[in-house]
């Protein structure tokens, strides 16, 4: 349809319609082999479209490059190519885990608890402008249309709209006379989503939208705290109601709608919260750690393999 190639393995099951269409190598191919070709195709991505939709006939008589040694396709080249950039990847990927923490996928003794406490445990009600602020911010001198959708030179700070796509930053303006923030939580005033997040990195807002900072009692909440808080928030402002015709509204609005909490001996349990979304993490990160380890294990035999 748009001219994007992907390689599906052998045992890939799938079924292709009117504007989707496989192709077959005439010769045997490995996998990474495979991931090599599909990317020659690249190419077609930036000659079809909608008005122009890609077709059998229409790239059948278009060429691709291939590396070549004594006048054959080197297929060996393609396989070592493909090999070394998913070690590559993957090194960076396990170092990635590590720094952040999440290589580490065993459930604590907190986790496992709060996990089994979920069903149990008491909520009680909460009135977000009690719990939160509306954060001031210096209004910011350009339109969302003048700026990158990329750092740029000065432009490396990222902007909030009421986009609902990466996390509503998707514009990038200079620091200088900005509001730099960072570890609060945002949600969009005139969207087709009002979905709250958690922004952990340095941003800075731009239009249809604010921040907001916990001022319940003088607790710094974790990150894993603040994302529980997001959950609960957008228990009441992401829903299906909302739209631009039918806007959630601003803060003045937000302000006073209620959310659940988790609650004990008559305080707010930030630490089941804390260890709830740690479990919650882990579970998630799980298959990931064990699918890096599995790749390192795998290329540490394939390259010492291959020097002994």
């Amino acid at each position: 349809m748009f001219g994007n190639a992907f390689y599906r393995q052998f045992d890939y099951k799938m079924v292709t319609h009117a504007r989707v269409f496989s192709l077959t190598p005439n010769f045997n191919i490995t996998p990474r082999q495979g991931l090599f070709l599909a990317n020659a195709f690249h190419f077609l991505s930036s000659k079809f479209g909608f008005d122009n939709m890609c077709s059998w006939e229409k790239i059948k008589s278009k060429t691709i490059q291939l590396p070549c040694k004594d006048n054959k396709i080197d297929f060996d080249f393609m396989e070592s190519f493909i090999a070394e950039l998913e070690a590559q990847r993957i090194a960076e990927l396990s170092a990635y885990l590590k720094v952040s923490g999440f290589d580490n996928y065993e459930l604590s003794a907190g986790e496992l608890k709060a996990l089994e406490n979920l069903k149990t445990i008491s909520w009680d009600e909460y009135r977000i402008g009690k719990l939160f602020d509306k954060i001031k911010t210096k209004k910011l001198p350009y339109k969302a249309k003048e700026l990158p959708t990329s750092p740029t030179g000065e432009n490396v700070l990222p902007c909030l709209t009421s986009s609902f796509q990466n996390q509503g930053l998707n514009y990038y303006a200079p620091k200088d006379g900005a509001t730099v923030l960072k570890g609060v939580i945002t949600i969009p005033q005139n969207s087709d989503v009002y979905r709250a997040y958690y922004q952990s990195n340095e941003f800075t807002v731009l239009s249809d939208a604010y921040a907001m900072d916990w001022i319940y009692d003088d607790s710094k909440l974790t990150r894993n705290q603040y994302l529980f808080m997001v959950m609960c928030i957008n228990k009441v402002t992401d829903l299906p109601i909302y739209s631009y015709k039918n806007k959630l509204g601003g803060w003045n609005v937000v302000k006073d709608k209620y959310i659940l909490l988790p609650k004990t001996n008559g305080k707010i349990d930030l630490d089941f919260m804390n260890d709830f979304i740690s479990a919650i993490i882990k579970l998630a990160i799980k298959d990931v750690v064990m699918y890096a380890d599995r790749k390192i294990k795998a290329t540490k035999d394939v390259f010492g393999a291959n020097n002994a």
